[in-house]
């Protein structure tokens, strides 16, 4: 795993372990319609219909969504849940992860 990758992985640790991230479909949803997603991250193997949909409503709501380079086997291996969308509902967090993303 790259170093960038690895920033990616530890800060969404960080945030998991703070309580300030949402994982799955259903519950990126909700916190996306309810106003708390401040940052969404898909991995790069999801459907397109579930991509499709994930942007719907993060457009309707201009909640920021990024692809991010992991897949969701990794995604579970590194936080010990299975989801290929997630939720930042941290101002902090979501810069960070965005400059990380950027470079």
């Amino acid at each position: 795993m790259n170093g960038n990758k690895q920033k990616i992985f530890d800060l969404l640790t960080i945030c998991r372990k703070a309580g300030r991230m949402t994982m799955g479909f259903d519950s990126v949803k909700e916190s996306i319609q309810t106003g708390k997603a401040r940052l969404i991250l898909l991995a790069s193997d999801i459907s397109a219909k579930t991509e499709k949909e994930v942007r719907f409503f993060a457009d309707k709501n201009s909640t920021e969504v990024h692809t991010v380079p992991v897949t969701i086997a990794e995604i579970e291996f590194g936080t010990g849940r299975k989801a290929g969308v997630i939720g930042i509902c941290d101002e902090g967090f979501a810069k960070k992860l965005c400059e990380l993303l950027r470079q």
